[in-house]
């Protein structure tokens, strides 16, 4: 993995954090909903990259 990508990721890590922290200082506080919404968003966020970055390609297994 090159270094753009590891950039990339973590300047959307970043991002991700600090509007997570704006939904907890502007939302509401930490409630139910908040964990909900913070937990859902960063599955959908982070999943699809662990997966295609950082998993390791197994596909000679498969065969």
């Amino acid at each position: 993995m090159n270094i753009v990508r590891i950039a990339g990721v973590s300047l959307l890590a970043l991002l991700w954090l600090w509007l997570c922290s704006a939904i907890i200082r502007h939302g509401g506080g930490f409630n139910l909903k908040n964990i909900f919404v913070i937990a859902a968003s960063g599955i959908i966020i982070f999943v699809p990259l662990w997966k295609k970055y950082f998993r390791q390609n197994n596909s000679h297994l498969e065969k």
